[in-house]
């Protein structure tokens, strides 16, 4: 473990599964999860003593990769490059979910969650695509065909930079955004975590800024 304070590290290596590849870390920080892509599971990891829980490491599929934690610490997506699927841990539990793993494309390697948690993107290299999953049925709903050998390993889902309805320098340039985005979202909240705000204030300061140009 390395202290980002000093760069230095802090504590002894942590004994995992072997060829540890994919870490993701739960956004309250209590707990780390490393895909072993040689032993074919993933490894849960306690912050607080820097040890593997009870019940670590979780069995998977083979040649686990990528791992992406949802904003709400609920759920763990591993891709699997040898069985062409991805593995559903509820992190509850630290249990694989009834309806895993989910097949998607050939030799998948990186995965990511849209900050609304609604979504899962998984690049699979073996077949140059993106599959699109829905967290709510943990179901293949899409995918999208991209360049060759894709890879996207690590954080690749982020907020875009907004482009609001309003025109900037105009006075009713901030009402006419607030007015658009709830509109299409149903609501101000919903606008803000579609968008990857943490609040409705986080959101309406965006748009002072946007609109002061």
């Amino acid at each position: 473990m390395i202290d980002t304070a000093t760069n230095t590290v802090v504590a002894s290596p942590i004994t995992v599964g072997s060829g540890p590849a994919g870490v993701a870390v739960t956004p309250d920080g209590s707990r780390v999860y490393v895909a072993n892509q040689n032993s074919n599971n993933v490894s849960v990891i306690n912050t607080a003593t820097n040890t593997a829980l009870v019940g670590s490491p979780i069995q998977v599929g083979s040649l686990p990769t990528g791992v992406a934690v949802t904003p709400d610490g609920s759920r763990v997506y591993v891709t699997n490059q040898g069985s062409n699927n991805v593995s559903v841990i509820a992190t509850a539990t630290n249990t694989v979910v009834v309806g895993s793993p989910i097949t998607v494309g050939g030799a998948p390697f990186g995965v990511a969650v849209t900050p609304d948690g609604s979504r899962v993107y998984v690049a699979n290299q073996g077949s140059n695509n993106v599959s699109v999953i829905d967290t709510a049925t943990n179901t293949v709903v899409g995918s999208r065909p991209v360049g060759s050998f894709p890879i996207a390993f690590g954080l690749f889902i982020g907020p875009a930079k907004a482009q609001f309805a309003g025109t900037p320098g105009q006075t009713n340039c901030a009402g006419k955004s607030v007015s658009a985005l709830a509109r299409h979202y149903g609501g101000l909240s919903a606008a803000a975590r579609a968008l990857g705000y943490a609040s409705v204030a986080e959101l309406q300061g965006a748009i002072s800024t946007y609109c002061k140009g």
